[in-house]
């Protein structure tokens, strides 16, 4: 079973004011990056997103109700944010897999050669 998740990079609490509530302490900027993980292996993915939300009206704000202000403090913060490289780690069910395809590989290439008879 294939799992997605994300996990945070970086928050940033923003001094504008929300386009809810017009409360000038809480909006909260978050970047996440995704990451991917199954039975054998875990990866970490390019993709990144963004989510906005007010801590005092408890709202998610969605880029629709961004001012040009606040545009200008996340095109600002997408440029600050560095994302974590790319990965791709094997788990142990994994290698499993590979050294059990490598022998069974091994074995035939020998007997069709006729290295190995039975």
């Amino acid at each position: 079973m294939k799992t997605q998740s994300s996990f945070t990079l970086k928050e940033v609490p923003l001094n504008n004011n929300c386009p809810e509530c017009y409360s000038n302490d809480g909006l909260m900027l978050t970047f996440k990056q995704r990451f991917i993980e199954n039975l054998f292996y875990k990866a970490i993915t390019e993709d990144t997103s963004l989510e906005m939300h007010c801590k005092t009206c408890d709202t998610i704000i969605f880029p629709v109700r961004w001012t040009d202000a606040i545009e200008q403090v996340v095109a600002y913060q997408k440029r600050a944010v560095k994302p974590k490289a790319k990965s791709f780690k094997l788990k142990q069910a994994g290698w499993i897999f590979v050294i059990v395809d490598v022998l069974l590989f091994v074995t035939v290439m020998l007997f069709v050669t006729g290295v190995l008879s039975f």
